[in-house]
């Protein structure tokens, strides 16, 4: 008779365990990226720095993401097969991470990234919008 009451209660403590674990971590949908400047001077030397912001807390920028995928085209232009190669930098801030690239044509560019974060199971992906001017 007491296994008979203690099998609610094990089942409870389980839930309230299983409940505490979920919400323990954030979902990759909890941060988004960010551009520092969506303006950026076109040439070979071009700078794109982005932020990675946690939504639920804003502030400060998250630091410590790998960064393992990048492209950066002008699908915005109708031309998504023009691509151009990127290539990550050292951050001068914590949250902020560079890259150069080689921003051939004025006008509009897509930059897509996906990163992982320490103790997070899913992938942080991004598509950012900016613009090459003269």
């Amino acid at each position: 008779m007491t296994a008979i009451h203690l099998m609610p209660r094990a089942g409870l403590a389980c839930l309230a365990l299983a409940l505490f674990f979920t919400n323990a971590y954030a979902a990759a949908t909890d941060y988004r990226f960010e551009l520092v400047e969506p303006e950026i001077a076109e040439g070979p030397e071009a700078i794109v720095a982005v932020r990675l912001i946690d939504e639920r807390t804003k502030e400060p920028p998250v630091s410590g993401a790998i960064i393992f995928a990048t492209r950066l085209d002008m699908a915005p232009e109708g031309m998504e097969a023009m691509t151009t190669a990127v290539e990550a930098m050292p951050s001068t801030e914590p949250g902020v991470y560079r890259f150069r690239t080689d921003l051939g044509m004025e006008g509009g560019w897509r930059f897509k990234l996906a990163a992982k974060l320490q103790r997070e199971a899913e992938t942080v992906q991004g598509e950012l919008l900016l613009k090459a001017i003269p």
